[in-house]
């Protein structure tokens, strides 16, 4: 397992830049948490099944606005 070293945010940014990027971070999280879960088509990946995924791996409840971001990462089409 490789640990990956954090490095802090810039300083200096305005406050929507973190925003931001804390929510592209935990979109992706969830995406591939939905990924390894078999869920592998945006249309499959509902409000409901992404905020269950957060509760069960530890991550905060995702916004509506998060949720869209999560379904943005997963393929459109994807082979069986």
């Amino acid at each position: 397992m490789t640990v990956v070293r954090k490095v802090p945010l810039p300083a200096g940014q305005p406050r929507e830049w973190y925003v931001t990027h804390n929510r592209r971070l935990k979109a992706m999280r969830l995406a591939i948490a939905l990924l390894d879960s078999g869920v592998y088509t945006p249309d499959r990946a509902t409000d409901r099944r992404i905020c269950g995924l957060a509760e069960r791996i530890g991550v905060h409840r995702p916004s509506r606005t998060t949720c869209r971001a999560v379904r943005d990462l997963l393929p459109a089409s994807a082979r069986r």
